[in-house]
């Protein structure tokens, strides 16, 4: 009896245990997106900007402080919401740090700084 109950609980023991070990595993991220998709299709549903851009900012501390990255386009998106609400400089200072972390992204960022630089 004691033979017969050991290859049936020990198998399932084991698969239970080994379950237990992957699910208690999360997968590491490159990058830490916060709200930053919300905002996006705020932007695209017509939102308010200024508060798409407080949202962002603050995901931005707090990406800061857990010592992650913002994902690819987070800055060029929050140097659009800036150049929209006139704030040209800081729109400028989103795409060089976008251009800088991202190099794939140089041409259509030079082309917003080539715009944005001539209103500034």
């Amino acid at each position: 009896m004691k033979k017969i109950l050991s290859r049936r609980v020990l198998p399932a023991l084991t698969l239970a245990l080994f379950l237990v070990g992957c699910a208690s595993q999360q997968p590491q991220t490159l990058y830490s997106w916060g709200s930053y998709q919300a905002q996006v299709y705020s932007h695209l549903q017509g939102g308010d900007r200024q508060a798409q851009i407080e949202a962002l900012e603050a995901d931005l501390e707090k990406i800061g402080a857990s010592g992650k990255t913002p994902p690819p386009g987070f800055f060029g998106h929050l140097g659009l919401l800036y150049a929209e609400t006139g704030n040209d400089a800081k729109a400028v200072a989103s795409f060089d740090a976008e251009k800088a972390r991202f190099p794939e992204s140089a041409p259509f960022m030079d082309f917003l700084l080539k715009k944005y630089k001539k209103k500034g």
